[in-house]
């Protein structure tokens, strides 16, 4: 950040009083200017029939990870709750009429910022097709998930929690909120 949104006046990157780190701030109207993590929120669109559970993936036609697959999920807008952003990423995503159930996971992602919010959901049909930003969606059971081709860790967690808890559910046990900390890989040749 080089300029304050309030008075345009060049900002300093200082401690301020009763703060503990670093904050960009206005030296004309003292205005601190606030850094916090972006959420990303999405649903976990599941079809069952005769028993056969399967959960919708998005192709991703955007990068990053263009090509690779992930469950329907994007920023959050301003004044959108959470279930909101969930069910509003997966219609523009995948085309999916869903029924939003709990959240289900939070994973904290701090090397790039970011929260990952994702909801169970339930598709109302199977009348979905490819938003913009995906090349194809289709449905996929736990054996035929592409795991190679999962775009980002958190999708990769989100999905062997859900089928990890559906086996649970299965024997009588309930859904469970999953928290889950994904911190960026250290590299093994420095």
């Amino acid at each position: 950040m080089k300029f304050c949104s309030e008075c345009a006046t060049p900002v300093v990157l200082q401690i301020p009083p009763d703060d503990n780190r670093e904050r960009f701030v206005c030296p004309a109207c003292h205005t601190v200017h606030y850094q916090n993590p972006k959420l990303v929120v999405g649903s976990i669109p599941v079809w069952e029939e005769k028993g056969r559970l399967q959960v919708l993936l998005c192709k991703r036609a955007i990068e990053p990870r263009y090509g690779y697959w992930t469950l329907p999920a994007g920023f959050m807008e301003n004044g959108e709750t959470s279930s909101a952003a969930a069910e509003r990423e997966t219609r523009k995503e995948a085309g999916a009429n869903i029924r939003l159930h709990d959240l289900f996971s939070i994973l904290n992602v701090p090397h790039v910022h970011q929260v990952h919010l994702f909801y169970r959901a339930t598709l109302l049909d199977l009348d979905f097709q490819p938003g913009t930003e995906s090349l194809e969606v289709q449905l996929f059971s736990e054996a035929d998930i592409p795991w190679q081709d999962i775009a980002f860790p958190t999708v990769s967690e989100t999905l062997k929690f859900f089928f990890e808890n559906q086996r649970q559910v299965a024997q009588g046990g309930s859904y469970q909120l999953h928290e889950h900390d994904i911190f960026k890989p250290m590299r093994s040749d420095l």
